[in-house]
């Protein structure tokens, strides 16, 4: 099993669940969420050889389902201005 299987996924799921906190709704959670994801994953997927889409794909994936399971009092960056 090759290095880069196994590590850009853990990188991704470990970035998007970081990431995708922003928003009150579990909806708003996941659309922020899965469009970081995708934005990560496109840059990580270019940059290991895997290509920008499929990378775009796993990230938004991730992203999307780390939003909508967060909790907001969780994760709480307060009222945007």
């Amino acid at each position: 099993m090759k290095l880069r299987t196994f590590v850009l996924p853990l990188t991704l799921a470990g970035m998007a669940l970081g990431l995708s906190g922003c928003g009150y709704t579990p909806g708003s959670r996941a659309l922020s969420g899965g469009a970081i994801g995708a934005g990560t994953g496109a840059i990580i997927g270019a940059a290991t050889g895997t290509g920008p889409a499929g990378g775009a794909l796993i990230g938004g994936a991730i992203g999307a389902i780390g939003g909508a399971i967060t909790n907001p009092r969780t994760i709480n960056l307060g009222h945007a201005l």
